[in-house]
């Protein structure tokens, strides 16, 4: 057929439609055939434990982080809650509470607590360089419920301060080299506790993240679509950071869409070689080789200043949300410039403990049709 395998206005558009397969027929092709677990279920939990702590001990040491509470619901026009992109498609559950009150309280249960997390800097008064993180509990209806995306979705959140001259590249990949060390370390720690997770069948994590810019991606494989391009480049490299997630490439596509209201995706930058590009932001991407697909394991970036949160809702058609309280907030530097980012914990743990659904590792809802095909398959998902 004329055209075929080259991209299409179609494949553009599912691309950036949001995360999920799609149908669980394609669900069912991904899930292993040959699926033994390395762990039973008390060994896993026993394992999750120690993961967590490590992890946790980790970033505190490395980031120079603290422990905080956050909230599980928020204000619904306080603006604090999190779009996760910017075409409306995921909206979070609204509720009222309060019982009693000639007017009840109009809340929504968080979809992250991205927004949050940057206003908490200043009411715990963090200093620069110091910052703070999180166990993050929240819920994202509107996912496709797949061997990687739930409903219910756990993180390490986490937000340090900074100051305009750590707004650059040098300062990410720094932060980004000392999260990669944390993971590393914690796959090195859970198979000395379990020495049945080092198998020549599933290879560990490279020593190091190789540090890719969206566009970079772009001109390595122009006729693919996003996931597809993604696919190649993580075969080639196992880990990689992508740089400059949300603003336009030369395609006239964003790599991915991103909220315009807390990363930084429009300022310029320049790339080893010297290319001009833009983003202070990216994702995590590893191979994954239970499921032998992409695995994200984080989001983060340098976040927004005043004058980037404009151009950045300019560009999205969303002026309207600098209304918001939160947003007020940036205008009138009420909150400080900082780095941030929201680390999964049960894709972390999933790909640590080498399962083959995120069900193995988070207790949640899933569609019997999904338990059916990971009974088939031999994967034992929690209840």
């Amino acid at each position: 057929m004329p055209g075929e395998g080259l991209i299409t206005m179609a494949d553009k558009k599912a691309d950036l439609a949001g995360p999920g397969i799609g149908t669980y027929d394609e669900v069912e092709k991904i899930l292993p055939e040959d699926y033994e677990p390395l762990l039973d279920l008390k060994e896993t939990q026993l394992a999750l434990a120690a993961i967590k702590n490590y992890i946790e001990e980790g970033l505190t040491k490395e980031l120079n982080l603290f422990r905080v509470e956050c909230p599980l619901i928020v204000d619904r026009d306080s603006g604090m809650n999190d779009y996760l992109d910017r075409d409306g498609s995921r909206t979070p559950i609204d509720f009222q509470c309060g019982l009693g009150l000639d007017k009840q309280i109009d809340a929504q249960v968080v979809q992250a607590v991205t927004k949050w997390k940057r206003w908490a800097l200043s009411q715990f008064d963090c200093k620069v360089g110091e910052g703070i993180y999180t166990d993050m509990r929240a819920v994202r209806k509107d996912y496709f419920l797949d061997h990687d995306h739930s409903s219910y979705v756990d993180q390490w959140d986490w937000e340090k301060v900074i100051t305009k001259e750590d707004r650059n590249l040098d300062y990410l990949k720094d932060t980004l080299s000392k999260i990669w060390k944390v993971l590393k370390g914690a796959e090195n720690h859970v198979q000395k506790l379990f020495p049945q997770l080092k198998t020549s069948k599933y290879p560990n994590l490279p020593d190091k993240l190789t540090f890719l810019h969206a566009e970079d991606i772009l001109d390595m494989y122009p006729d693919l679509p996003r996931k597809q391009r993604e696919t190649e480049i993580i075969q080639k490299y196992s880990a990689v950071f992508i740089i400059g997630i949300g603003y336009t490439l030369k395609d006239g596509y964003p790599h991915e869409m991103r909220a315009a209201d807390y990363d930084d995706w429009i300022t310029e930058a320049v790339s080893d070689d010297g290319k001009p590009m833009h983003g202070l932001n990216g994702d995590i991407l590893v191979w994954n080789p239970v499921t032998k697909r992409r695995h994200e394991l984080t989001s983060m970036g340098i976040r927004i200043t005043k004058e980037t949160l404009k151009k950045q809702l300019e560009i999205t058609g969303q002026l309207d949300f600098l209304k918001l309280p939160y947003h007020q907030m940036i205008l009138n530097d009420e909150i400080p410039l900082s780095i941030g980012g929201g680390i999964g914990q049960s894709r972390t743990y999933m790909l640590l403990l080498k399962k083959a659904h995120l069900g193995e590792c988070s207790v949640t809802v899933w569609p019997k049709m999904l338990i059916d095909i990971c009974k088939k398959k031999n994967i034992h998902v929690l209840k």
